[in-house]
């Protein structure tokens, strides 16, 4: 009995494991660094190929919290439902530290991000 327990735990770590690799092989997620200072993001245009980002969002020296809101070019971005809120980052970026957003895919196509709490103005993100 202990043998056939033994062998289905291997059996379930083997089949977890690959689930796990074969998860991040077919996703991986890449990163998208962003600074903001006072009143601006430094980056203030960025292309990117398609895939599923991350966005670190420094916060250097603005003396107040800040954020990050991303949304699809031509869509209003004062309408919180247009936003694509998994790139809010996940709290407030305190100053002199830096957050991050969720897991979100990006498809072809031009988006807009900018800080509302360090009001700042919008700025192009190009997926090709």
């Amino acid at each position: 009995m202990k043998k056939v327990v033994s062998i289905l735990v291997i059996v379930l770590a083997f089949s977890f494991s690959a689930n796990a690799q074969d998860k991040i092989m077919k996703h991986p997620v890449k990163k998208i660094a962003l600074e903001q200072t006072s009143g601006e993001f430094t980056q203030k245009s960025i292309t990117v190929s398609e895939g599923t980002y991350v966005f670190d969002v420094a916060n250097n020296n603005v003396g107040k919290d800040v954020g990050l809101v991303l949304v699809k070019k031509g869509k209003d971005a004062s309408k919180p439902e247009n936003h694509i809120q998994t790139a809010y980052v996940t709290a407030a970026v305190k100053n002199n530290t830096v957050g991050h957003s969720k897991e979100t895919k990006l498809e072809k196509g031009e988006y807009v991000y900018f800080c509302p709490l360090n009001p700042t103005p919008q700025y192009n993100l190009i997926v090709e």
